[in-house]
């Protein structure tokens, strides 16, 4: 639970934040809106990063959790900076992978943090907290290295569980199912695989290591199982665009397009199948739709705390009274207003804090069953359910926060030097990913009848 900090340390958020934003002034200016400028700047490095050798190993849960929180510390120094300057994430991924978080679920045989879900969500909601963007990034992360055990056979599961975290690999995905499917073509005898075609909104394939692809077999039934493969990132036949700038928010994922192009895949790679048939699991695989629904919700918290920590932290130090009534204010923090505001928006962020906690335990102890096939289709609605109300409570809270908080810090909070719009145009942006109105009529349908929602793309 996230509590404010002592009024000690309240200007270390705000001010460092501000600090990072003037050291940049003199080297470091908004992309020029005029055409014949790339609007993509380059990283000025203005935080430095402990070397890799640097970072002691990690070895419990809390560790993890400790390790995030510094982590998150750091990308929120020249957040701002980056974000106005569309800046491509390439250091701040790698002080994922440097940090040991890239690996958090990978087997520790490999080199891995051998942790669970519930350390992993954990460990996205803190990177929120001070980067919205590069908590994305980590969670779709873990849902990528994930990917093998949601659908693939128990031999494709080690043996490519043990690749990625071998080599610190780090996830993107190729898979917007707004898109057509990339089609594919079995190419002679072997049955080695061909993907072509487009998609849009694949986040962090640009910067990452890995791609996940997913695709059908032309000509095959809409109802026939999708073929996902992992396949490395940098190589002839892939191609990223440019277009995720100026965007809204969350402008650090690059999730920008992606061309794929005559890119081949061993037979043995297509996740879940053996000798061109798919091998089911059951419900277990349709568990990666609530669980990525509740990396959004994790990273929405996260948003969420950071803004009001920041909002807190300046409201101490910074808020004057406001002199013109019958019974002035000394300080900021004696007005009732403000008292009142922040009292409702701590209130209602811890109720959502153990919202999510309580489903992080449910989601995790399904994704970590063993065998898989024993989860059910009834406990696999459940959770849908329950994934869908904490992100609904989140979403319209987090948007409340980010926004409401600027009243109880005044006019001068506005300031770009500070970068408290960040966190609101993250969210904002984000929240529209698939309409909450759908996640709010799923609760309703269920409240009322108790109808779970069938498997979507989205549920």
């Amino acid at each position: 639970m996230s509590q404010p900090n002592g009024s000690a340390t309240a200007s270390n958020g705000a001010n460092g934040a501000a600090a990072a934003a003037a050291a940049a002034a003199a080297t470091f200016h908004a992309p020029p809106s005029a055409g014949g400028f790339s609007r993509i700047q380059p990283d000025p490095e203005l935080v430095s990063y402990p070397i890799p050798t640097s970072w002691q190993l990690l070895s419990t849960s809390q560790d993890f959790l400790l390790r995030a929180q510094e982590v998150s510390d750091l990308l929120h120094k020249d957040e701002a900076v980056r974000d106005r300057g569309n800046v491509v994430p390439h250091r701040q991924v790698q002080l994922l992978k440097d940090s040991g978080l890239c690996t958090l679920l990978g087997p520790k045989s490999a080199g891995g943090g051998g942790q669970d879900w519930q350390t992993a969500y954990h460990v996205v909601r803190i990177i929120a907290q001070g980067d919205g963007s590069l908590a994305q990034l980590l969670g779709y992360n873990y849902i990528w290295f994930w990917a093998a055990a949601l659908v693939g056979t128990d031999e494709q599961r080690e043996r490519i569980e043990q690749w990625l975290t071998q080599n610190k690999y780090f996830l993107g995905g190729a898979v917007n199912p707004r898109d057509a499917d990339l089609h594919i073509t079995k190419l002679g005898a072997d049955g080695e695989l061909e993907f072509n075609g487009k998609k849009t909104f694949s986040t962090g394939s640009k910067i990452s290591d890995v791609t996940i692809l997913e695709g059908t077999f032309a000509g095959e039934s809409a109802d026939a199982p999708h073929v996902f493969a992992p396949v490395l990132s940098k190589q002839d036949g892939i191609k990223y665009g440019d277009e995720w700038v100026d965007t809204l928010g969350m402008r650090g994922t690059q999730s920008g397009g992606i061309s794929i192009s005559k890119v081949r895949v061993a037979a043995k790679d297509a996740l879940g199948f053996v000798d061109g048939k798919f091998e089911a699991l059951g419900a277990y695989n349709t568990l990666n739709l609530p669980a990525i629904q509740l990396v959004f919700t994790a990273f929405y918290l996260g948003i969420a705390q950071g803004a009001l920590k920041r909002g807190l932290e300046y409201t101490k130090v910074n808020t004057r009274g406001w002199p013109y009534t019958p019974t002035p204010a000394a300080r900021g923090t004696d007005e009732v207003y403000i008292q009142e505001g922040y009292g409702t928006l701590q209130a209602r962020l811890w109720a959502s804090e153990a919202q999510f906690s309580n489903v992080v335990r449910e989601a995790s102890a399904l994704l970590h069953t063993s065998p898989r096939q024993k989860v059910t289709a009834e406990q696999r609605s459940h959770l849908a359910i329950q994934v869908a109300a904490a992100k609904v409570v989140i979403a319209d809270l987090g948007l409340e926060i980010t926004s409401k908080v600027y009243e109880y810090m005044g006019a001068r909070a506005v300031s770009g030097k500070y970068g408290f719009d960040v966190a609101f145009r993250d969210l904002r942006t984000h929240t529209l990913h698939d309409p909450i109105a759908h996640k709010r009529s799923e609760v309703g349908r269920f409240a009322l009848n108790g109808q779970g929602p069938e498997p979507t793309w989205y549920t």
